[in-house]
């Protein structure tokens, strides 16, 4: 577990790394805005400088924005999940502030918002695929939809929409439209790195049944139907464990299984609806 612990630790950190490129390198300077938390920092640092002649950078007030969320993931998500949020956060406003902004693309706002959406999207989905998270909207949308029990999407969309009105409000509609590329961008490379789909289900086919459930049992919260099978070439015994997940635990599910059983066969699908019982936040065990 620690070479995975230390493989996820070093992904965290290179995803802040690309969020601050896609800003530093991109959008700062076209004045185009990312999507969720980032994205509300960019507006406030802008309107700040703008409109009050405040001098507070993208950073500094990524980092503020998130001292309450980072509370609230820690009481309602889950430690572990917040943990690599906080380093997430804290080294994003790192990079930030280390990197020097440049200009790549000076005259051309359109390349400059599609490679901005495009390395934030790297960022996020590669922090996403590896069962953490940048924080901000992410912990947000977990807990509402925990709550709600609604795609995690209709939050993020929420939030994402505010941000493409505010920038055409403060600004004029031409920055709102290259904000809404930015999104989209970056949205699609998210939806290609990391699947965008809120549940899942696993299904393991294992010989070592037993040992699979109990180290699912240890690491995670969820139920496990257990079905009889058997192998159609070898007509060795074999089981089926069906389990539900959200997209957040995915890999640590497929980390899991991989440890109790490296020969083990996983097929993961869509869910697109549940009835019955599927444990949530508020709910105990």
């Amino acid at each position: 577990m620690f070479i995975f612990e230390a493989k996820r630790f070093v992904i965290v950190i290179i995803g802040a790394f690309f969020n601050a490129i896609s800003l530093n390198f991109f959008l700062e300077h076209a004045n185009v805005f990312a999507s969720g938390f980032t994205g509300v920092a960019q507006i406030s640092a802008s309107i700040s400088q703008d409109f009050f002649n405040i001098d507070i950078s993208t950073g500094i007030l990524l980092f503020l924005l998130n001292i309450p969320v980072v509370i609230l993931g820690w009481l309602k998500v889950g430690k572990g999940f917040t943990i690599y949020s906080i380093i997430s956060v804290l080294f994003m406003t790192l990079f930030l502030e280390t990197i020097p902004i440049r200009v790549i693309a000076d005259d051309d706002i359109l390349l400059n918002a599609v490679f901005g959406g495009l390395f934030g999207g790297i960022g996020v989905g590669m922090t996403l695929k590896w069962g953490a998270s940048t924080g901000g909207m992410d912990i947000i949308a977990m807990v509402l939809s925990r709550l709600k029990d609604r795609p995690i999407g209709v939050y993020f969309l929420s939030l994402n929409g505010a941000i493409i009105i505010a920038a055409g409000l403060v600004y004029d509609a031409e920055k709102a439209l290259y904000t809404l590329v930015t999104l989209y961008v970056t949205t699609r490379v998210i939806d290609a790195i990391h699947t965008r789909h809120s549940k899942l289900t696993a299904m393991i086919v294992t010989a070592k049944g037993q040992e699979v459930t109990k180290a699912i049992h240890s690491n995670m919260v969820r139920g496990i139907t257990r079905v009889p099978a058997k192998g159609a070439f070898t007509d060795e015994d074999r089981e089926m464990l069906v389990i539900v997940v959200t997209r957040y635990e995915l890999y640590d599910l497929e980390n899991i299984v991989k440890e109790a059983d490296p020969n083990s066969f996983t097929n993961i699908v869509q869910t697109t609806g549940i009835f019955g019982f599927f444990r949530k936040e508020d709910e105990k065990v």
